[in-house]
């Protein structure tokens, strides 16, 4: 069974750093483009960030763009997400989901075959 199993999530304040790990398990996770969406309360699921195969290529939205940086370790099978400078914005549930393209990784992500479950950030004083 493919799953993802995200970790990292928290309480913080703002300006601070939280670092989430998406572990995969029951697959390969080399062979699949990673990407993280969050979602808060009352708000659609966005995008936050993508890495293709190999990380040859990175995406980002404007609004975290210069603060969080998405990486891969696929010999731990694990995707991560530093999260620097944080805001009460960045606030919500943040998700890992792989597809077969760093292209299926926009919008809500509803083009992405395999989910983990989420972790949930609060960004607050």
């Amino acid at each position: 069974q493919l799953r993802f199993v995200e970790s990292g999530g928290g309480l913080v304040q703002p300006g601070g750093s939280l670092r989430l790990s998406c572990a995969a398990s029951g697959f390969s996770s080399e062979n699949y483009a990673i990407g993280w969406f969050r979602q808060a309360p009352g708000k659609e699921r966005e995008r936050v960030s993508c890495i293709s195969r190999e990380a040859l290529k990175t995406k980002y939205a404007d609004s975290v763009k210069g603060r969080f940086t998405i990486s891969r370790d696929d010999a731990k099978n694990t995707a991560y997400l530093q999260m620097n400078s944080l805001k009460p914005e960045d606030t919500g549930n943040y998700s890992c989901a792989a597809g077969p393209s760093i292209l299926y990784c926009s919008g809500d992500g509803g083009s992405m075959p395999f989910w983990g479950q989420g972790t949930q950030v609060t960004v607050s004083s």
